[in-house]
């Protein structure tokens, strides 16, 4: 329990309401941070836990969320504090109970995700740097998606893949497509709407209520495309999601050619924090878009 006490002293201060007799317990399905539920007789907080070291990541999540919930387009988690004990840094959020998806919910997120990115602003990035999952994610302004796109999200994964020991397998593929992913944009011109940024099913659940919630986001303004495309990897979402936004802000044709574009970045990404069991994946997709070019 020691190592909840500075976090508990923290939410006190951030909310007024004294702690007594915490319970915890620890909830499972994150790979990179630990997860606990924080409790008492009348109040229930969700805690993430890293190391020291990760303060930053925890400070440029409660900034997205904070984002994402002045939108009021749809539920995000209450942040409640977020620092650093000499063990952890740590994140505090309220605790929700939350539930699976079924038609109707899955219609409303939908509907919510369409109105978020509707909120634009007139540049790509963000205010800050962040991260995607572990993984620095930069996010300085730029004029136009392609270059922004290109650099600061491919460019810097496959960068990293070099880093990591890849460069062999993946840097003339990476050069080849970088080159001339314009081709892909010719008669498509993105607008710079919030996005999540890391928008797969296991960031995305139902309170109680019956109402959407997304957690755990990567916050920039840029191409919508690339929140849809993230949401169909890794088991995807619904029909009904899927239907529900086209309805509310339709998607352009030439979506389901970029969509491989765009995964490609999580694809890296996951390579370079979980390792060369990604390797063949992210090589076939080079492969695969590299043809499209030929």
């Amino acid at each position: 329990m020691a190592k909840f006490d500075a976090i508990a002293n923290h939410i006190q201060k951030s909310t007024g309401q004294r702690l007594a007799n915490i319970r915890h317990a620890p909830i499972s399905g994150g790979g990179i941070n630990e997860a606990y539920h924080l409790s008492d007789d009348k109040q229930s907080y969700f805690v993430k836990l890293n190391a020291p070291e990760r303060e930053v990541m925890f400070e440029a999540e409660a900034k997205g969320l904070n984002e994402l919930a002045a939108s009021r387009c749809m539920r995000i988690p209450n942040f409640i504090c977020s620092g650093k004990t000499s063990q952890h840094s740590y994140l505090v959020l309220e605790y929700i109970h939350c539930q699976s998806f079924n038609t109707t919910s899955s219609k409303l997120l939908g509907e919510q995700l369409a109105q978020l990115h509707l909120i634009e602003q007139p540049f790509f990035g963000w205010h800050c740097d962040n991260t995607i999952g572990s993984t620095k994610q930069f996010n300085s302004r730029e004029d136009e998606w392609l270059p922004f796109f290109r650099q600061q999200r491919l460019q810097q994964q496959l960068t990293f893949a070099t880093k990591n020991g890849y460069g062999k397998q993946l840097q003339d593929k990476g050069d080849n497509l970088l080159e001339n992913l314009h081709i892909f944009f010719e008669s498509y011109h993105p607008k710079p709407s919030l996005l999540h940024g890391d928008l797969w099913s296991g960031n995305a659940a139902v309170d109680p209520k019956g109402n959407p919630i997304i957690y755990d986001p990567a916050c920039y303004y840029g191409d919508r495309e690339a929140d849809l495309a993230m949401t169909e990897l890794f088991g995807g979402f619904s029909n009904a999601f899927y239907d529900s936004y086209n309805s509310s802000y339709p998607l352009d044709s030439g979506y389901k050619n970029r969509k491989l574009l765009y995964n490609l970045y999580h694809i890296l990404n996951h390579l370079n924090i979980f390792g060369v069991s990604y390797l063949g994946q992210a090589t076939n997709i080079l492969d695969q878009l590299n043809a499209e070019l030929a």
